[in-house]
């Protein structure tokens, strides 16, 4: 057994032979043939031995272990020798120590052949390790590189998330730490960017740099083709347009100006403008300020009766609270998967959650027409938080929901509305109080109008563009085409909470 220092040696230019292996190993530096695997597999073949190497805990990380002394390895390891070399047995084996970066301890790199070691194969050991360890090098420098990167993303995340359940102050306070003067407003545009899976990492890359990280860029967890991005000025906004334009199969839409605590309805306006831009020769909409149902309705009115509606809530905690309702209007949103993704919980945490909502407010979320209301009060409830303290509406007398809706702005605009279906031979109207009436559920309308189930979806998907909404994908559009429903008089009031009369609140206050 030998152990000592072992200077790397020079290999002799002279040799056409040594000039192959030379630039064998030279090539697996190459960006397409960095692996330290592939190295380890090419030293065994070209001194036709068997080759192992450990990283600095002693794991196997490539090839094939031979019979070595543990106290030997230890050595190595340890750096208390730089390289050993041991005969018998018809057996030689050479043990090099490999750099690790960032490790007190040593790889050990094993090689055992059949035949001595002439001086072409210690050449090729030795500079071999050094491949090695310039591999190691880089591989760290750039796994490094991919942690910091997830973290930033995981971060941008996190801050999405604390806005979409209206923690402002959390989402401002770890904002300012990397990103200071990010959310220094009290108002912003969220934007949905979409473009194809395998570009969107690239995609996101660019709307950080062209928004200067003066916006909030975050890889949407629900939908893998989505990158949202919350913009605090215009200017961003309209980079991000700019960016759009000679980009193939890319769209964006963006939502209407909003408070940070109202993040998620602005993501659900985004989403939905995002779906105009698929058919806009821009590639680009901004939510439209359409006349929506809840403004045609007395303010003061509706404003008390949704303080009434979900006054069971008032009695919790107040983060509790903003949670609760924050998860509700999302998953009335969407589906309770992709809202259980853009909060970064299990999507029973949001059917827990929602469910609590539920007993609190007495209603049944399989009633389509009690998600409605309840997405209703929801959102005014939103508007009603930015109102300033002092300035709440004063008291009125209690009206229930049928007040609230046959007014006679709420009930022109449902008839305006509603009539647009009756242009269609197909009697569109009829299948789709049909649809919502069962819930949204073909089977169950097709058994009640005695057609096919295809045929009913058939009939909602062409009432889409009749209506200018989206139907099938559930949401605002759906929720009001519902309330229009109601205000007509065309489905059964949802039955809600009761109120001190005992009454259902469908008679007293909705």
């Amino acid at each position: 057994m030998a152990g000592g220092e072992d200077g790397v040696r020079r290999a002799g230019a002279g040799s056409a032979e040594d000039s192959v292996w030379t630039r064998e190993l030279l090539d697996h530096l190459r960006p397409t043939g960095r692996d330290v695997r592939r190295v380890v597999a090419w030293l065994a073949e070209t001194v036709r031995g068997t080759v192992a190497l450990q990283d600095d805990r002693g794991a196997l990380l490539a090839g094939t272990r031979p019979p070595m002394d543990g106290h030997l390895v230890a050595a190595v390891a340890a750096g208390r020798i730089a390289s050993a070399a041991w005969e018998g047995q018809d057996r030689h084996l050479r043990l090099v120590g490999v750099e690790y970066p960032g490790s007190s301890s040593a790889g050990v790199l094993a090689v055992s052949r059949d035949t001595p070691f002439d001086r072409r194969a210690s050449d090729i050991v030795m500079h071999t390790v050094q491949v090695i360890e310039l591999l190691l090098r880089a591989g760290e420098t750039t796994a490094a590189g991919r942690r910091l990167e997830q973290a930033t993303s995981d971060l941008r995340l996190a801050i999405l998330q604390l806005l979409m359940v209206e923690d402002t102050v959390s989402a401002r306070r770890v904002a300012a730490g990397l990103w200071p003067g990010l959310l220094d407003t009290d108002t912003a545009c969220v934007h949905v960017v979409e473009g194809t899976v395998q570009d969107r990492d690239r995609l996101a890359d660019e709307c950080i740099d062209a928004t200067g990280e003066r916006a909030l860029v975050v890889l949407c967890p629900a939908v893998d083709e989505h990158v949202i991005v919350v913009t605090p000025g215009e200017a961003e906004a309209r980079e991000l347009r700019a960016l759009i334009g000679p980009r193939p199969r890319t769209f964006i839409g963006g939502s209407a100006r909003q408070s940070l605590a109202r993040t998620a309805t602005a993501y659900g306006q985004a989403v939905s403008a995002l779906a105009v831009a698929h058919f806009s020769p821009d590639k680009a909409a901004v939510y439209a300020e359409r006349t929506h149902p809840e403004r045609l309705i007395d303010p003061v009115a509706l404003q008390c009766w949704t303080a009434r509606l979900l006054r069971p809530l008032d009695t919790l905690p107040h983060h509790t609270r903003a949670e609760l309702l924050a998860t509700t209007r999302l998953g009335l949103e969407f589906t309770a998967v992709s809202a259980a993704k853009v909060l970064g919980v299990s999507r029973n945490t949001v059917r827990a959650r929602m469910e609590r909502v539920e007993a609190l407010l007495k209603a049944d979320f399989t009633d389509l027409t009690a998600r409605a209301v309840v997405h209703l009060a929801l959102n005014i409830q939103v508007g009603l938080a930015d109102t300033p303290a002092g300035t709440g509406t004063p008291p009125t007398p209690r009206v229930s929901l049928r007040d609230l809706l046959s007014g006679p702005g709420m009930r022109t605009w449902a008839q305006d509305l509603l009539a647009r279906l009756g242009h269609d031979t197909r009697d569109l109207r009829r299948t789709v109080r049909a649809w919502i009436a069962e819930g949204a559920n073909a089977e169950r309308a097709a058994h009640t109008l005695g057609v096919h189930a295809q045929t009913v979806r058939e009939h909602v998907r062409s009432a889409e563009p009749v209506l200018e909404r989206q139907l099938l994908a559930g949401g605002s559009d759906l929720y009001e085409v519902v309330l229009a429903h109601l205000a007509v008089g065309d489905l059964d009031q949802p039955a809600l909470p009761r109120g001190k009369s005992g009454l259902p609140d469908s008679l007293v206050h909705g």
